[in-house]
């Protein structure tokens, strides 16, 4: 399970214990998603070099106190999802290198009476807690200094001794998993001058009166406060805006996946002295069930102003009133992807003067359909550089647009355009019109450096002379075959080119042209591509003059149609085969066999409407059916039989008549003679006989043998009749007249038995 850096994978295994025969030369050891319930003291001794540990999520419910003793340079160690019911500090003391640690998702209530991580002197990020973790006491985490990031998962805690976490002087990034606002504000008490970024996961801030606890957090210094799946209401947003407002080193807020009930109407007194350092505002899955019924945030325009980044993706957002455009004076990116903005609606919330200092706005995956429209709107813009409007549905494209003087960056991809047209703006370095139908490109774009035609459907390169400083060119997943000397002549300024998943056609001359001819020398990413050449022929810091092609690469047409006439030959061969011992003829039997198998083994006894299915060759049908059918129809009491000519199902498949007649008969008589062995409708008749009343071991097959034959004549594949014909009494039609009676008379009693 190890590779050649000592990575050894003993993952899901199923193993209950840890591995015998672990060596030094061990630096990563994974056992999650396995079954081990106890580590023992002598189970890791030798892997004195164990970098990291994952034993996550298996059933581990004990660790003897000494079995980390010899890991002195573990620096990960992962025992999350196990069954550990306290933590010890004798079982980290002497992991002096270890940086993470991972305890969360077990079932400790608590971190004991002291702090069990005094001796973890270089731990970076800790992440503990569980749904039974409910006590966090002084002195806890005593012998931490410095963490990156602390992950603590106290959706039920309900007792936290003050000053528990004052003992870290400096945390970077604070994830905590709470419902008590009282236990979260004096977790936030302790961590006023400590943390730099605060994240509170599945909290609910419901009422005005319960935010008045949470006052402590403006004294606070983070630089960012996250709120992940939490609930807000009208009530409480004014609140937590005027806490937000007061905290002095506050740059960035973060809601994500969070819930709002409300409409928007916020009673909020805005201060005369603005946050100085309160710039970004992050909102991504925000969920509001009545946002048609949302107002147009009129109450907090005057917070707006000094806001240089807002983010709201995947909220529904259909609409940016005006007013409030018009006072985003600083905002210098703006990102509106996945929501439900239309042409019109864009038009109003783009208004005159609205993003005044806009120079990146980001429009994916809206409802926008009329380029035309969408340029128009943004034209007034004069500080937009970066224009994001890719998976829209815009189809059909104007020949003329009218779009912002700076503008640089132009995302078209995934937005259905057909063909560009000149409405194209001629002053862009990057254009992405990936994943859309275009045949051709050839657009005139001076000043153009990097340009991404992935998954269209080119044949040819763009031309060089319209794009004269282009230096970036992918065109991955087209449909190009080869190059032309002219279409090389604008590789040679190009830094990259990118033509990988493509129907390049490779031969030696096009190589050779390549090389000599066109003088390449800068690097090629995954060219000449499938079909022809399977092996690339440059990566990424290769010369295409370094590479040397075998000669099934230089021959590949050659080597393609040899190829085929082989496995014509060899299928040529197979089939002689199959024909000659009669492959086909089983593959048949067997599926016939396979379908009857699924029926009962006898059919009901009202469904059993002949005395006996007749089995013959149509050269013997004159004595079949003048002798013996005339003899035993007429027979008092008469007999029922069942003949092909007369009782099979005209338009059904003949296996399935054989199939039902011979369930729904008692017997099955078989008329042997030499015809009978040649016939083949017979062997079919013979063989499902062969499978469905032989393998019963009972005396429902009757053998009448109408001439003289020998077993060994009949085929070889039929063994169990030619065994019942050595070991079973069979009746012999007599020549002789006066023998005859006895014949009837003996086929009669056989039929009634």
């Amino acid at each position: 399970s190890c590779d050649a850096s000592q990575l050894c994978n003993c993952s899901s295994m199923g193993l209950d214990f840890i591995p015998l025969g672990l060596t030094a030369k061990i630096t990563v050891l994974n056992l999650a998603h396995n079954r081990i319930k106890h580590i023992q003291s002598q189970d890791l001794q030798q892997a004195v070099n164990l970098r990291a540990l994952l034993l996550q999520s298996n059933e581990i419910s004990s660790i003897d106190e000494d079995s980390f003793q010899s890991l002195a340079k573990l620096e990960l160690l992962d025992l999350s999802n196990n069954s550990l019911a306290h933590l010890s500090p004798l079982w980290f003391g002497h992991l002096f290198s270890l940086q993470h640690l991972h305890l969360q998702g077990n079932c400790y209530r608590d971190l004991g009476q002291s702090s069990p991580f005094s001796s973890l002197r270089n731990l970076s990020s800790l992440h503990l807690g569980n749904p039974q973790f409910s006590v966090i006491r002084q002195g806890n985490f005593e012998g931490i200094e410095l963490l990156h990031k602390l992950w603590i998962d106290g959706s039920n805690l309900s007792q936290y001794e003050q000053g528990s976490l004052k003992s870290i002087k400096e945390i970077n990034h604070v994830i905590i998993n709470i419902r008590s606002i009282k236990i979260f504000s004096d977790i936030v008490r302790d961590l006023l001058h400590s943390v730099a970024w605060l994240e509170v996961r599945r909290i609910a801030f419901s009422s005005a009166t319960e935010m008045q606890v949470l006052r402590v957090m403006s004294s606070s210094f983070a630089k960012k406060i996250s709120f992940r799946q939490t609930l807000l209401t009208d009530a409480t947003i004014p609140e937590i805006a005027s806490i937000l407002e007061d905290m002095p080193k506050l740059v960035e807020l973060e809601l994500v996946d969070c819930r709002l009930l409300g409409t928007g109407r916020w009673k909020m007194e805005i201060q005369e002295k603005q946050s100085q350092t309160f710039r970004v505002v992050t909102i991504r899955k925000l969920s509001i069930e009545e946002f048609y019924l949302f107002t147009d945030l009129q109450a907090v325009e005057g917070l707006l102003s000094l806001f240089t980044r807002i983010t709201v993706q995947n909220t529904k957002v259909f609409l940016v009133p005006c007013r409030i455009s018009q006072h985003l004076l600083s905002l210098d990116y703006l990102d509106l992807s996945a929501n439900l903005l239309g042409d019109l609606s864009l038009e109003h919330s783009a208004c005159q003067g609205g993003w005044p200092s806009l120079q990146t706005l980001n429009l994916s995956q809206n409802s926008l359909s009329d380029l035309e429209i969408t340029s128009k709107s943004l034209s007034h813009l004069g500080n937009l550089t970066i224009l994001d409007i890719s998976q829209n549905n815009f189809g059909e494209i104007p020949d003329v647009c009218e779009w912002p003087k700076p503008l640089k960056y132009l995302n078209l991809s995934s937005t259905q355009i057909p063909k560009v047209t000149t409405c194209i703006p001629s002053t862009l370095e990057v254009l992405d019109v990936s994943g859309n139908n275009l045949k051709e490109f050839g657009l005139q774009l001076p000043f153009l450096k990097e340009l991404y035609l992935t998954r269209n459907q080119l044949k040819t390169l763009p031309g060089a002379t319209p794009i004269p400083n282009l230096v970036a060119l992918s065109v991955r997943r087209n449909k190009l075959n080869s190059f032309s000397k002219e279409e090389f002549e604008s590789f040679r300024r190009m830094e990259l080119l990118d033509a990988s998943d493509n129907n390049f056609i490779c031969s030696c001359e096009f190589l050779s042209f390549i090389h000599h001819e066109a003088g390449l020398a800068q690097v090629l990413v995954g060219w000449p591509d499938r079909y022809v050449c399977d092996s690339p022929l440059a990566v990424r810091g290769a010369q295409v003059g370094t590479v040397h092609l075998s000669l099934m690469e230089c021959h590949r047409s050659l080597v393609v149609s040899l190829i085929c006439v082989l496995v014509f030959l060899v299928i040529l061969v197979l089939v002689a085969v199959g024909y000659k011992y009669h492959v086909v003829w089983y593959l048949r039997m067997t599926w016939a066999w396979l379908r009857a198998k699924r029926k009962p083994k006898r059919a009901p006894p009202k469904d059993v409407c002949y005395d006996a299915f007749v089995s013959y060759s149509e050269n013997d049908s004159e004595w079949v059916e003048n002798t013996m059918v005339r003899e035993l129809e007429q027979a008092c009491p008469p007999f029922r039989l069942c003949l092909h000519k007369r009782d099979f199902v005209p338009g059904k498949w003949i296996v399935d008549n054989i199939i039902d007649c011979i369930e729904k008969s008692r017997k099955t008589l078989f008329v042997l003679s030499e015809h009978f062995v040649q016939s083949e409708w017979c062997k079919y008749e013979l063989d499902f006989s062969h499978f469905r009343l032989f393998d019963e071991n009972n005396d429902a097959a009757i053998l009448i043998l109408l001439e003289p034959i020998q077993s060994q004549a009949i085929p070889k594949r039929f063994c169990k009749l030619r065994k019942i014909m050595n070991t079973k009494t069979y009746l012999e039609w007599p020549a002789e007249e006066e023998q005859q009676q006895m014949f009837w008379f003996n086929l009669k009693v056989a039929l009634r038995s």
